[in-house]
C-alpha cells in the first residue's frame, strides 16, 4: 500500500478550513472589532470604546425588540417542545391513513417562510378569511386587527412559527421514539399504567436528550426570528416599529448609505450573548439532572 505524504491530510482539509476562515471566522472577528467603532458603509471606523453599548441604554427601539424576542422564545419553546412530541406519538402508531397525516404535518416545513407568511397575511387581513369566518359566525362585530395591533400581530407571528415548525421537530422526535423500547410500554400497561402515565414515565424520559436538543434549537431560532415578523409587518416592524425583533433591528441599522455598522455590530454581540445564555443554562441543567 502506497504511503501518502505528510502534508496530504492538510491538503484535504485546506479547502474547508479556508472556507470557514473567510466566511465564518473573519466575519465574526470583524463584527467584534466594528462593535467598538463608528463604522459606516461609506466611512468611519474610528475606535469609540463602549459608546455603542452605552447607546443601547437610551434606545427605546431596542427595548421593544428585546421584549418581542424574549417573549417569542418564552412562548415558542414550550409549545414547539411538547406539541411535536405529542404529534410524533400519534403518528408513530400503525394505523391506516397515517401516511397522509405525516405528509400533511411536514408540508409547512418545506414551504418557504416568506410564502407562508404572505398566505397568513392574506388570511389575517381585515378582509381575510379568518375575520370573515368570525364575523359570519357572529363571534365578533368588527374585524380583529391581527396585522395592526402590536400584541395580536406578535402572537399571530408566533402562531405562524409554531405551525411551521411542528412537522420538522415531529420528524426528529419520531427518530428518537424508535429507541424507546416497546417492552417498557407493554410492561407498564400490564402493571395498570394508563396512556398518560406511560407517556410521562417512559416516553418523555426516553427522548430526554432529543428534547434538550430541540429546546436549544427552538431557543436559538426564536431569538433570531426575522422572516415572519418582517413579512407580516411589511418590513416596518409593525405599529411604531414596536413589533421588531433584534435581528430586524440589526438589519435596520446596518443597511442604507447612512447605516450604523458599528452599532449594528454591537447589537449582534448582544444577540450572541442572549442566545448563548439559555443554551449554557439548559446544558448545565441537563448535566445536573443527569
Amino acid at each position: 500500500m502506497r504511503e501518502h505524504k505528510w502534508f496530504t491530510p492538510w491538503l484535504l482539509v485546506a479547502p474547508a478550513t479556508l472556507w470557514l476562515c473567510v466566511f465564518n471566522l473573519y466575519p465574526a472577528l470583524n463584527t467584534v472589532y466594528m462593535a467598538f467603532t463608528n463604522k459606516k458603509p461609506l466611512g468611519g471606523g474610528e475606535f469609540v470604546g463602549l459608546a455603542n453599548f452605552a447607546r443601547m441604554l437610551d434606545d427605546d427601539q431596542l427595548l421593544y425588540a428585546l421584549t418581542n424576542s424574549v417573549l417569542y422564545m418564552l412562548v415558542c419553546v414550550p409549545l414547539l417542545t411538547m406539541l411535536p412530541l405529542l404529534l410524533a406519538v400519534l403518528v408513530e402508531k400503525k394505523l391506516p391513513g397515517l401516511t397522509f397525516f405525516r405528509v400533511a404535518f411536514y408540508t409547512p416545513v418545506v414551504a418557504s417562510a416568506v410564502v407562508v407568511a404572505l398566505i397568513w397575511n392574506w388570511m389575517l387581513d381585515d378582509r381575510g378569511a379568518i375575520n370573515a369566518i368570525l364575523q359570519a359566525l357572529k363571534v365578533v362585530q368588527e374585524p380583529l386587527p391581527f396585522l395592526t395591533d402590536r400584541w395580536l400581530l406578535l402572537f399571530s407571528a408566533i402562531s405562524l412559527t409554531v405551525w411551521k415548525g411542528l412537522g420538522y421537530y415531529m420528524i426528529i422526535y419520531l427518530s428518537a421514539l424508535g429507541n424507546v423500547g416497546r417492552e417498557l410500554h407493554e410492561a407498564a400497561a400490564v402493571d395498570g399504567a394508563g396512556p398518560v402515565r406511560r407517556f410521562w414515565s417512559i416516553t418523555v424520559p426516553g427522548v430526554r436528550g432529543t428534547m434538550l436538543l430541540i429546546t436549544i434549537l427552538i431557543t436559538v431560532s426564536s431569538l433570531r426570528v426575522f422572516s415572519e415578523l418582517y413579512v407580516m409587518t411589511g418590513g416596518t416592524g409593525g405599529p411604531g416599529g414596536r413589533v421588531s425583533s433584534v435581528v430586524m433591528l440589526i438589519q435596520m441599522y446596518s443597511t442604507g448609505f447612512t447605516g450604523h455598522l458599528g452599532y449594528a455590530s454591537a447589537l449582534s454581540l448582544l444577540l450572541f450573548v442572549l442566545t448563548l445564555v439559555p443554551m449554557v443554562l439548559l446544558a448545565r441543567l441537563n448535566r445536573k439532572d443527569g
